[in-house]
């Protein structure tokens, strides 16, 4: 195999590609590999584990066809450490030669390695509207469990199909957000698909849409699922992932019919005060020791105590209706529910000290985050 590109189209290939490549030292040799499959002048890269599977199409001026496989992370290195300018990717049966200016590298082919394959979703797939899409996973995905060693199923985001359009719900079993996407079909009416949050936490990055009103990109999304793995097309990259399987906890019947108690603040007041007060417990042992919130008329107090580090307190104004009490929430939690919120205005509604809390924008009835507190003596 040879051929020539330059190297930011290059390195972006790679780096995404190497997203998919595990670091875990599960699958073998293969599993931390890039395969590089040169055909004509069109290349494709693709990294892989067993359960999640990238590839990307790119353009480079080809000279031989060939295939190979690479070390991810190295090759992202050093195609990294070169200037901006041609790159030169030359391969045989025992090794891999990348050049670039007056740089040269060899590296070694790894020894018995494959890369894993998804089975292809078949059917024709859905295109679903990519920033709308992205901008709900922004919002549900933070909920999903990271560790797969507890309830597996909790590391996925449900689809469902509703009468008015998708659901996106995802659950730690302390924390709960799901997002209507209001006339989007990708699923048969009825029908639901357990997803990987980390399959589309990549699709969120690929997109672009966060946080900071970045527009997405253009590229049309195209959805489409077998009984095994889900498939989605964005541009030139292509994501397989496979399907979670297990019981999805029924998350309707935690929703409360009602709460007694509401406070509605400034998000962006309420954020800061919250990441300040944080602070008393970022360096200690224990950084998950509770904010407590005591809610009154016109406001609500925040304070953080530790014996190890000492005390942080906040006022912070806002609307309150209810009766006094006092709630504690894990900080970060409680953060991640209101950097979601869309709306400058929110509403915190809570029914006591023991009960699920909610956190939702006051101009969004499209999206809620459900946040068990914390109990304190």
């Amino acid at each position: 195999m040879k051929f020539r590109t330059e190297r930011d189209g290059l390195l972006e290939a790679l780096a995404t590609a190497g997203r998919a490549a595990s670091t875990r030292g599960a699958g073998g040799p293969g599993a931390t590999s890039l395969q590089l499959a040169l055909h004509g002048n069109h290349l494709v890269v693709t990294g892989s584990d067993p359960d999640l599977v990238i590839e990307v199409r790119a353009s480079v001026a080809g000279d031989s066809d060939g295939v190979v496989l690479v070390p991810s992370r190295l090759l992202v290195d050093i195609v990294r450490s070169f200037e901006p300018g041609a790159v030169t990717l030359t391969s045989d049966e025992d090794e891999v030669r990348i050049t670039s200016g007056r740089a040269e590298f060899t590296v070694r082919i790894p020894v018995g390695a494959e890369i894993s394959r998804l089975s292809a979703a078949e059917g024709e797939g859905i295109t679903l509207p990519t920033t709308l899409f992205a901008e709900g996973l922004r919002q549900v995905v933070r909920a999903a469990l990271a560790d797969d060693t507890r309830a597996p199923q909790l590391t996925g985001v449900l689809m469902v199909a509703t009468d008015a359009g998708l659901r996106l719900v995802a659950t730690d079993s302390y924390r709960l957000a799901f997002r209507d996407l209001a006339g989007v079909s990708a699923l048969a009416p009825g029908s639901e698909v357990l997803i990987p949050a980390r399959a589309l936490a990549e699709i969120q990055r690929l997109v672009g849409s966060g946080s900071d009103g970045a527009e997405g990109k253009a590229e049309p999304l195209v959805f489409h699922h077998g009984e095994l793995d889900a498939v989605f097309d964005l541009g030139e990259v292509q994501l397989t992932t496979r399907l979670l399987r297990g019981p999805f906890p029924d998350y309707e019947r935690l929703l409360p019919a009602s709460y007694p108690n509401s406070f509605t603040t400034s998000r962006d007041d309420l954020a800061s005060a919250l990441r300040r007060v944080r602070l008393m417990v970022r360096d200690t042992k224990d950084a998950t020791t509770p904010v407590r919130i005591a809610f009154g008329d016109g406001g609500a107090e925040l304070t953080v105590l530790t014996a190890e580090t000492g005390r942080a307190a906040e006022r912070v104004e806002g609307a309150y209706s209810g009766d006094e009490l006092v709630v504690a929430f894990n900080p970060t939690y409680l953060l991640d529910g209101i950097e979601a919120i869309r709306s400058d205005t929110i509403i915190l509604d809570v029914i006591d000290s023991t009960k699920p809390a909610t956190v939702r924008g006051a101009e969004e009835d499209d999206y809620r985050y459900l946040l068990m507190p914390v109990r304190v003596s």
